[in-house]
């Protein structure tokens, strides 16, 4: 068993499963989010613990096959999990410190227009210790301390709801990051959406919205057929409701599909409050769309309605790192 894929109270269980003070549970955790890669790492332990939980348990990390770092200091990194199965993530620098945008599936099978990741269709779900892996791996790889975490890698992580909630109550548990430091993106899945709000959990919901209106919306978005923009926009509005948490809408700009000023004045009517978060299109093999020109009167028309708008800042475009452009890969080539 590898114990990422543990709650503490799982790893308490455990511990006193094998007759040893409870005590050591905690111990076993400190060590995990410190870094210890293996349980001979753990010195705390007495050294017939050590030999036992080497036979039985793990706290593996899953293996960097690439590891490439862009002009800005971005750091991307290509994981194979236990199955040989391989998923991107990436570590962004900011001045109050490190960011890891962690992926929830092996694929994703929303299969959205504009991103890369969907083009393989759903592989596997991730489990939460294959999400914490990916932070923690991120940290060792990078040498950066990582205070935030979005969930808005590779899949979505509300069709992974039950994991993704698990790999939430641990980080900001023995984890110790805080859930409004924590961002968890989705496509628009009403019901999964009101599920995660419930789930006490106060982070903040990222909705991919990319389109104001039903017609434009679906043929960039097919999970739009069946939730629609007003029902998409009526759950995050619940979820603020519950949780008290702003909800940041997310709008890529592609060149004549979404970008218009009657689209941009149609989303001000739709959108009550929240954020809105402009995000400048990352070109992505294949795909037949072009970065807006028309991203300042876009955001000027939303700033005018009294929404909140920013222009997302773009990293890791040297290295196919900005978001949509992360996918599952075996090329393992420096």
């Amino acid at each position: 068993m590898n114990f990422w894929d543990m709650t503490f109270d799982e790893i308490k269980a455990f511990v006193k499963e094998q007759g040893w003070p409870e005590y050591r549970a905690k111990q076993i955790c400190e060590r995990m989010y410190a870094g210890d890669a293996d349980f001979s790492e753990m010195s705390a332990l007495p050294k017939p613990m050590r030999e036992k939980l080497t036979e039985i348990a793990s706290v593996k990390l899953p293996e960097p096959l690439k590891v490439q770092t862009s002009k800005d200091g971005t750091v991307k990194v290509l994981w194979k999990f236990a199955d040989d199965n391989t998923a991107e993530s990436v570590l962004m620098r900011y001045k109050y410190g490190g960011s890891a945008c962690l992926s929830t599936q092996i694929g994703c099978r929303m299969n959205c227009a504009f991103c890369a990741t969907g083009e393989s269709g759903l592989v596997r779900n991730l489990t939460s210790g294959e999400m914490m892996g990916q932070l923690m791996g991120l940290k060792r790889e990078s040498g950066c301390e990582i205070s935030r975490a979005v969930l808005m890698g590779m899949g979505e992580p509300l069709d992974n709801l039950g994991e993704a909630i698990k790999f939430l109550h641990n980080v900001t548990g023995v984890g110790n990051m805080s859930a409004r430091h924590i961002s968890v993106s989705t496509c628009g899945i009403p019901d999964k959406i009101i599920e995660l709000a419930k789930s006490k959990i106060p982070v903040t919901l990222s909705v991919s919205l990319h389109a104001p209106d039903d017609e434009t919306r679906s043929r960039i978005m097919p999970i739009n057929k069946k939730y629609g923009v007003n029902a998409v926009i009526k759950a995050a509005e619940e979820y603020f409701r519950i949780t008290s948490r702003r909800v940041s809408y997310e709008y890529i700009m592609l060149d004549g599909i979404n970008d218009s000023a009657e689209q941009a004045e149609m989303l001000t009517k739709k959108l009550k409050g929240g954020h809105v978060n402009i995000i400048e299109y990352n070109a992505v093999k294949g795909k037949p769309f072009k970065p807006s020109r028309n991203i300042k009167r876009f955001t000027e028309i939303l700033g005018k309605s009294g929404l909140s708008v920013t222009v997302r800042r773009k990293l890791g475009h040297g290295i196919n790192a900005a978001c949509g452009q992360l996918k599952q890969s075996k090329d393992v080539k420096q």
